[in-house]
């Protein structure tokens, strides 16, 4: 069978043109036709293919220009938030940048970029735009280990913002890491703490300024017998997310409330002073315009000509 298909090939190769081409078309349509429409499917599979692939990269291109934009712009606002902070701060603090450890149980430590030779101490607090991160554990030359606030070991001495309530800031554990809170302990029973309230550093120890918030009451946790009361807080900052930092090198102001206050107090205040400004030309202005009103020297003129006319005729009936 081979044998007779080369030979009718070959002499298909010596006929002429016009004799090849409607046995060519013959061979096409019916020999060969389930071939081709096979090697047609195939080839729109493979454009069909290559199609999808360019999409899923266009799309993974996308996503990924996205999510990049989307960090760029959280890290923009929470860097323009510390510089804010950082103007407020002055030269108490000082910026520093977080370098995670990244070893087995070390989830609660973290390294800066700063040590004595730049004022830092330990026990210097660390805190960001939100409030307070941790505490410098250990410090070198140029660099300092520090803790956050979900270490075993952090402790905080605590108030409520209005200062009706004291107690013991310490860490919770949560199932997961991102689910790890913060607990006021300590606080009398007879005090009824509502949920939203913002609890804040009280000062109290030396170790960490009065006012740097810690977080905000979410819960009770627990009653003891009738002595203290425990709160659960959730914390103002997640120390996972944190890549920059103040850290303090100095202590001149025991009292840092000041610096978390409420960015629409500051503008309000402005604006008040700026409305004053506005108005308090007007108020001479407006001591002008009464001054011609309370003269009494045009009234006194007319009845002084009215007595003139009445006497003149006296004189003659004396």
């Amino acid at each position: 069978m081979a044998v007779v298909i080369l030979v009718i090939a070959i002499i298909l190769m010596f006929l002429p043109n016009n004799f090849q081409t409607p046995v060519r078309q013959a061979v096409q349509s019916t020999a060969l036709r389930p071939f081709i429409a096979a090697q047609e499917g195939l080839a729109a599979r493979r454009g069909e293919g290559i199609d999808v692939s360019d999409l899923r990269a266009q799309r993974d291109s996308l996503s990924a220009l996205v999510a990049a934009e989307g960090s760029l712009s959280d890290e923009n606002r929470r860097l323009r938030a510390l510089m804010g902070l950082r103007a407020r701060a002055g030269s108490d603090f000082i910026p520093a940048e977080v370098l995670k450890l990244g070893t087995g149980g070390s989830e609660s430590t973290f390294i800066i970029d700063h040590g004595k030779a730049e004022g830092v101490a330990v026990g210097s607090p660390i805190i960001a735009d939100g409030g307070l991160i941790g505490v410098v554990s250990e410090v070198s030359e140029h660099s300092g280990q520090a803790i956050d606030w979900t270490h075993p070991d952090f402790r905080a001495s605590a108030m409520t913002a209005d200062g009706e309530a004291y107690g013991i800031v310490e860490p919770r554990r949560g199932r997961f890491r991102e689910e790890d809170m913060l607990a006021l302990t300590g606080a009398p029973f007879h005090s009824d703490i509502p949920t939203g309230t913002r609890v804040v550093s009280s000062g109290r120890g030396g170790l960490y300024p009065r006012g740097i918030p810690l977080g905000v009451v979410v819960g009770i946790e627990e009653a003891d017998t009738g002595w203290r009361k425990s709160y659960l807080l959730r914390p103002m900052v997640r120390p996972e997310g944190v890549q920059h930092v103040l850290v303090g090198v100095h202590n001149s102001r025991p009292d840092l409330s000041e610096l978390w206050h409420v960015n629409a107090v500051p503008d309000t205040v402005a604006a008040i002073d700026t409305m004053t400004a506005t108005t308090s030309p007007a108020k001479p202005a407006t001591k002008t315009t009464l001054k011609p009103a309370t003269r009494p020297a045009p009234r006194p003129a007319a009845p002084a000509t009215t007595p003139a006319t009445t006497p003149t005729p006296n004189p003659p009936q004396r």
